[in-house]
């Protein structure tokens, strides 16, 4: 058994699913098949480390928006919050689960230029068709409801105050694993090494953990974040998946802003958002932005002082004198073809299921992606919200889904 508590070594030989990752990806999908009651087959997730401290669950930014060019990454955002704002009704009425809620600060895209400016107006059409309450705001708009703003270079804002800001994804994660151990799924702390395909090769057959055991599958999930195109190639498929390295720091202002600070998206990339008690969280990355080392975490420190630091004082004045708290690095699982998720069924090895390529909005869209690939896992197709669009399908046809909305 590992020091966390989870054991290493399966109780079966064989299992109808075996879920490659366990982090909030993999967890929604276990969650979402015990909750549904047309699936009674057995799960195993193999989990590489079960403290999950460098998975990209753990480094992330913990928001979710609505503020997408695509209606279907709308839809699967507007069920996310559904999911948190009524957390506890959704887990059966466990009165363990805590009642959530989304801190609706919203994302504040800001335009300085006018083609930006016209992709966030054709955006806001998509996501009121949708539902949602997107407001556009003119520089003057801006300043008189956010004065700390500096937007004398900005021709546009879009921000929606509904169901978009801060929501727990840890407490969300936890649930979700717990919730599912108890329902029967089995959680081990071990490695998928190698992957044993049939004859023909159309289905996987069998995995081999690190520690020896051979486990027979009926079906195999990828849901391995950064490492999706190792797991996949296991299986002899190539996967346009790769890790690039975000930078996040938690910093305490001198004079706090005096309002909730949405999340907000400067011209230059940078991002920042309400922490809390006078902190606040920012990311980036550089402008040179290569795949790394599954193992890369390193901080670049120079980009604190050189090009983070003085876009933040920019944007925001008050924001000249803050004193750093905490930094680290993670990792985007980064779909270098469309930077859109990566669902469904392998063309060829049938039985080869990825959740895959969420390029940055991963925890977001985990209640949705979860939900639908219990519903392929069990039924063959997507009884919800359809997603098929995401299918590896896409990829190997070469028409890639057009999203203008990423960070």
């Amino acid at each position: 058994m590992a020091a966390t508590g989870i054991d290493t070594a399966p109780v079966k030989n064989s299992y109808d699913i075996v879920i490659v990752g366990g982090a909030i990806m993999g967890s929604s999908t276990a969650w979402f098949l015990t909750d549904n009651d047309d699936f009674n087959g057995s799960v195993l997730v193999v989990e590489k480390d079960s403290t999950y401290e460098n998975c990209s669950t753990s480094h992330t930014n913990s928001c979710m928006r609505q503020q997408f060019s695509n209606e279907l990454n709308v839809r699967i955002s507007q069920f996310a919050a559904d999911f948190v704002n009524n957390i506890r009704s959704y887990m059966a009425g466990d009165e363990r689960v805590p009642e959530l809620s989304v801190r609706s600060f919203g994302y504040m895209y800001l335009a300085d230029n006018p083609a930006f400016a016209d992709v966030l107006r054709e955006s806001q059409q998509v996501q009121l068709a949708a539902g949602a309450a997107t407001q556009l705001m003119t520089p003057d708009e801006i300043k008189a409801k956010y004065p700390f703003y500096n937007v004398d270079d900005i021709v546009l804002g879009s921000i929606n105050l509904i169901n978009e800001g801060y929501w727990d994804g840890a407490a969300v994660f936890e649930w979700w694993r717990r919730q599912a151990r108890e329902r029967g799924v089995e959680y081990i702390e071990n490695e998928v090494v190698s992957m044993q395909k049939n004859a023909s090769g159309s289905r996987v057959e069998s995995v081999t953990l690190a520690s020896g055991e051979v486990i027979s599958c009926g079906q195999v999930l990828n849901a391995s974040g950064p490492r999706a195109s190792h797991t996949a190639a296991m299986a002899g498929i190539e996967l346009p998946v790769e890790p690039r390295k975000r930078y996040s720091w938690i910093f305490k202002a001198e004079q706090p802003l005096d309002q909730d600070l949405p999340l907000t998206i400067d011209p230059s990339g940078v991002h920042v958002r309400e922490n809390g008690g006078g902190t606040y969280q920012c990311g980036g990355h550089s402008d040179v932005d290569p795949a790394v080392d599954y193992n890369d975490f390193a901080m670049d420190q120079s980009m604190w002082e050189n090009h983070v630091w003085p876009i933040l004082a920019a944007r925001i004045p008050q924001f000249e004198s803050i004193r750093l708290t905490n930094e680290w690095g993670g990792h985007y699982a980064m779909n270098t073809f469309d930077h859109n998720a990566i669902m469904g069924p392998h063309t060829e090895v049938e039985n080869f299921v990825f959740l895959n390529g969420f390029s940055g909005h991963g925890l977001q869209q985990s209640p949705a992606m979860g939900r639908g690939t219990a519903e392929y896992l069990t039924h063959g197709e997507y009884r919800s919200l359809d997603m098929t669009p995401f299918n590896f399908e896409r990829i190997v046809n070469n028409k890639p889904i057009i999203e203008k909305a990423i960070i």
